[in-house]
């Protein structure tokens, strides 16, 4: 039994019921020449994420990503360094003393998975190496652009499968990614440090939010196909690309259509005022959707969900 089939078969009512009534919408938009954005809050490159999402990506069906600096780097990371990593099974009831230790041994936890600081050096230097050279040619990048760039010409010896990565598979593709806040990252973080003690003299090698945001509404009016979203979680991955929308028919005046199509994976409730629980219907409120506009939300763990979905559209 296919997973297709099994959640037609299992899954009916309920969140399950509206995870598969989101996957038979989903199908058919993207039969019907859909785009697809998925974008990535939380650390879903850390759950390994890639195991399903390169595979939509080969498959053409996400046609472009907006994540946390966090979710692109942490992919990477795991690209290089996963077999350094370690589990963390008893994560629950991880005592202040254990974090304690694993930070003495350089160990850096995310849930239930440390990562070795190790892999934040390695990446780091190759890194530091790309800005150095933007730097002395005048040159300035997006983060996914040096990524790519590590990924495709950079020598790396892969910890893990790259068929399992998903910046591996948007490598390949050219994939449009767009990082806003990347400086809340590793990487960012880095690069201010490397800045103030005068290593680079500006920190203008990498492109901002601001030139992402410029990039992103190139990239949604440069096709005349029905544009949607699959929202996973929340914060600022989620509202910066839906926000694209208003921005352009509101602010500068350009006529574009609204997004076409809207799921959104979420723990959060509306009742805590958080984007993260924002229903869809209060984005028709901002001019981001339609009254038409299919719209779905599962509240359940994106870790389980995603995957799923993706599964379900091979």
């Amino acid at each position: 039994m296919t997973v297709r089939d099994f959640i037609e078969t299992h899954y009916s009512h309920f969140n399950a019921g509206e995870l598969a009534r989101c996957i038979e919408s989903l199908r058919g938009f993207l039969d019907g020449n859909g785009r697809l954005m998925v974008t990535l809050a939380g650390a879903m490159s850390t759950a390994e994420i890639g195991k399903s999402l390169a595979p939509a990506i080969r498959e053409q069906r996400v046609h472009s990503i907006c994540c946390t600096g966090a979710n692109l780097e942490e992919e990477l990371f795991g690209l290089v360094s996963r077999s350094g990593y370690e589990r963390v099974p008893n994560w629950r009831h991880q005592s202040k003393q254990e974090d304690a230790a694993l930070h003495d041994r350089g160990m850096n936890r995310v849930t239930d998975v440390a990562i070795p600081e190790s892999a934040f050096t390695m990446v780091g230097e190759k890194m530091l190496s790309l800005w150095e050279e933007s730097e002395a040619v005048g040159d300035s990048r997006f983060p996914h652009e040096y990524v790519y760039d590590l990924i495709l010409h950079g020598g790396l010896e892969f910890s893990s499968p790259p068929e399992e990565s998903w910046l591996v598979a948007a490598a390949d593709a050219n994939l449009p990614i767009f990082t806003p806040g990347w400086e809340d990252s590793t990487l960012g973080n880095l690069l201010a440090a490397r800045v103030i003690d005068c290593t680079l003299k500006t920190n203008s090698v990498v492109k901002g939010g601001l030139d992402a945001m410029q990039a992103l509404a190139d990239w949604y009016r440069e096709d005349d196909s029905p544009t949607g979203m699959l929202q996973v979680g929340g914060g600022i991955s989620g509202d910066f690309a839906i926000s694209v929308v208003p921005m352009l028919r509101q602010d500068a005046g350009v006529e574009v259509p609204l997004w076409a199509w809207f799921a959104q994976i979420s723990e959060s409730r509306p009742s805590f005022g958080g984007y993260s629980g924002a229903p869809p219907a209060e984005k028709i409120s901002w001019g981001k959707l339609g009254v038409d506009t299919p719209q779905f939300v599962i509240e359940s763990d994106a870790s389980i969900v995603l995957p799923l979905i993706l599964s379900s559209l091979e």
